[in-house]
């Protein structure tokens, strides 16, 4: 079954790993495609445009409407060229899929202004920016599915990863806003917090000698929330890590009320009561 035929779809980073994973299997079920990839190193540094042409030559083998894009959609005006790729090439645009994002890995203590902004401008404002110019021609087709990349850092923090782990958990924010806003125009925001083994983690000693947490394991999510049969799910992350699935949650503890003194509580009182606020 094909789930995506005829629909339009952008796949940021779509050059390497999970962003051409994704953009195969869209192929495969039958979209139209813009994939994006400025060709950089893992850390950003350099371009090479004939990246995403790679990958689009092996799509269209596949039987895919393919275009390609280079452009920097960390700006405002790469995100816009792309959307308006789409529009000026199938005339409509159906899903987006943001994979784009760097990493450059330093402690907290040792990372640099331009280390800390180069990663948050990469993985968050080419999110942010490229939501913003899909919303607007989704909202005026009255649908739409947006696909965000998040990662376990942004949920759970990494050693070296504070630049990385602040873009992911805004990322999930931006997700959660973007969903409530434009659920009224008929378009759902979804996230992917994924761990496979790509470029940027091929290094980590836990997928050293592993097959089973390839890119191909978590391209699946990506086509079930752009397809019809997510329409209905909004606002979620859901985690792939090869065969294993779940969905994040945010919770918060039951909790306790203070009767007396006005409800003010004392910083004794809450390290008396700390143990029971954190029960769930």
């Amino acid at each position: 079954m094909a789930l995506l035929e005829g629909q339009v779809a952008i796949v940021t980073g779509a050059g390497n790993g999970i962003g051409a994973a994704v953009a195969r299997l869209f192929a495969r079920h039958g979209a139209n495609l813009v994939i994006n990839d400025l060709g950089t190193a893992v850390d950003g540094e350099g371009s090479d445009p004939t990246v995403v042409g790679t990958v689009a030559e092996e799509l269209r083998a596949l039987g895919a409407s393919v275009v390609t894009s280079a452009d920097d959609v960390s700006r405002r005006t790469g995100s816009e060229a792309v959307t308006r790729l789409a529009l000026d090439t199938f005339g409509k645009l159906d899903i987006l899929v943001n994979c784009a994002g760097i990493l450059r890995d330093r402690a907290l203590l040792n990372m640099d202004e331009e280390t800390w902004r180069t990663v948050l401008v990469s993985l968050l404002d080419s999110t942010f920016n490229c939501v913003q110019a899909a919303a607007v021609v989704m909202r005026a087709q009255g649908h739409g599915h947006i696909v965000n990349t998040t990662g376990v850092a942004g949920l759970l923090g990494n050693f070296g990863q504070s630049n990385a782990s602040a873009a992911s958990a805004g990322i999930i924010g931006l997700t959660r806003t973007a969903a409530i806003e434009l659920q009224r125009n008929g378009i759902t925001v979804n996230a992917v917090a994924p761990i496979a083994k790509t470029r940027q983690t091929e290094h980590l000693p836990m997928l050293q000698k592993t097959a089973a947490l390839s890119p191909d394991h978590v391209a699946p999510v990506y086509l079930f929330l752009a397809s019809p049969l997510s329409n209905e799910i909004t606002g979620q992350v859901l985690s792939i890590a090869g065969s294993r699935i779940a969905v994040y949650k945010s919770i918060e503890t039951n909790g306790r009320f203070k009767e007396t003194d006005d409800g003010i509580w004392t910083a004794e009182e809450i390290a008396e009561q700390f143990l029971e606020l954190s029960r769930a």
